[in-house]
């Protein structure tokens, strides 16, 4: 053998730029879609109806079956990942290379390209190395950041607030845009990321975080739609203090009307949304709800919605949760210029002692 697959003990150094020209993930597509190391490329030497196959075998007609079907399968695989994607690597290529548990998948893939000259490493204990990492992290990165909450009533446009605190060079972590999900049981974007992708992007983004500067973030309950956020940054945040946004109620009307205009294009699925709030609110309400649908009343229905449930439980919500100190920010309306002034505002500010007013 021309050289031998190195072993990566542990997972590379919090922060720092990946060793590796290519991450490659060998599992199945499945598996991939679920989780994967950011960056990490998809080349399976088993589709998930091989790997079903390989399985079924292995508990019907024993191991040597399943491993001698399953080496055809992989050789072929690997085949078609030469032709297409390894034909034009250079010599000096260097790629890491993981599966399931950094076992025979893996080093099928890895034994083949270190025959070529390349130098290979496997991930040890493959994509569970990885999880156990990204669990491990979880649990003591939150501790070390200032988060400054932005918190207010539904329609105060607190994520396009993060936004343009983004673009003036404040650090923000977007957690409702890493879910896919604004949080309310009107807030589904699209499919949700596995709660596993969702633990990879929260780390990915607090890994590259300045310790010495303040994060903002939305002060969102512990859970988004179906996924829910690490106690240890749940915990940091519920202690944080941060701004208050506050809106009139006419112009948070109008800023929801629009941010929600895909719901509207889509009244059936806005009255199917809708009527998982029905035990809450008796039927009669939801019955209103359904007719001002009907009737294209877009801006009396999210007065309702606002005054009958998102205001008060927001109310009880945010004195129950947050035990910081919030600042009141008055805002006209969620137009980019007055987007733009209340983040210049906070910017200026620094918002390293944002304590003032509580709410």
């Amino acid at each position: 053998m021309k050289n031998t697959p190195l072993i990566l003990e542990r997972f590379w150094d919090r922060g720092t730029p990946c060793p590796f020209d290519e991450v490659i993930d060998v599992r199945s597509p499945g598996e991939f879609a679920e989780d994967h190391v950011p960056g990490a490329i998809n080349l399976p030497v088993l589709s998930d109806a091989e790997r079903a196959e390989v399985g079924t075998q292995n508990a019907v007609a024993g191991s040597f079956a399943a491993r001698r079907s399953g080496a055809g399968l992989v050789a072929r695989n690997i085949a078609r990942h030469f032709e297409s994607h390894f034909v034009h690597r250079p010599r000096e290529y260097r790629p890491l290379i993981y599966c399931w548990r950094g076992g025979q998948r893996s080093a099928s893939l890895a034994t083949v390209l270190s025959e070529v000259g390349w130098r290979v490493t496997v991930l040890k204990g493959g994509y569970k190395t990885y999880r156990a990492h990204v669990l491990q992290e979880l649990k003591a990165l939150p501790a070390r950041y200032r988060f400054r909450l932005l918190a207010g009533m539904t329609g105060t446009a607190k994520t396009r607030i993060l936004h343009h605190l983004a673009t003036r060079g404040a650090q923000i972590i977007d957690l409702e845009g890493m879910a896919g999900h604004r949080g309310s049981v009107l807030g589904r974007l699209g499919a949700q990321p596995s709660q596993k992708a969702f633990d990879s992007r929260l780390l990915a983004e607090l890994e590259i975080l300045n310790p010495g500067a303040p994060v903002w973030i939305e002060a969102e309950s512990h859970r988004i739609g179906d996924l829910y956020l690490p106690l240890s940054l749940w915990n940091a945040m519920k202690g944080s203090d941060g701004v208050e946004i506050r809106m009139p109620v006419a112009a948070r009307i109008e800023h929801l009307v629009s941010e929600y205009a895909h719901l509207i294009a889509d009244p059936e699925r806005l009255k199917r949304e809708l009527g998982r709030l029905a035990p809450l609110h008796g039927r009669r309400r939801a019955s209103d709800w359904l007719r001002l649908i009907d009737a294209g009343q877009w801006s009396v229905l999210v007065e309702d919605l606002l005054r009958s449930h998102y205001d008060p439980g927001y109310a009880a919500s945010h004195r129950r949760t947050f035990s910081g100190a919030f600042r009141i920010a008055d805002l006209a309306k969620a137009t980019d210029g007055d987007l733009d002034a209340l983040a210049d505002e906070l910017v200026n500010a620094g918002a390293a002692d944002p304590a003032g007013t509580e709410t």
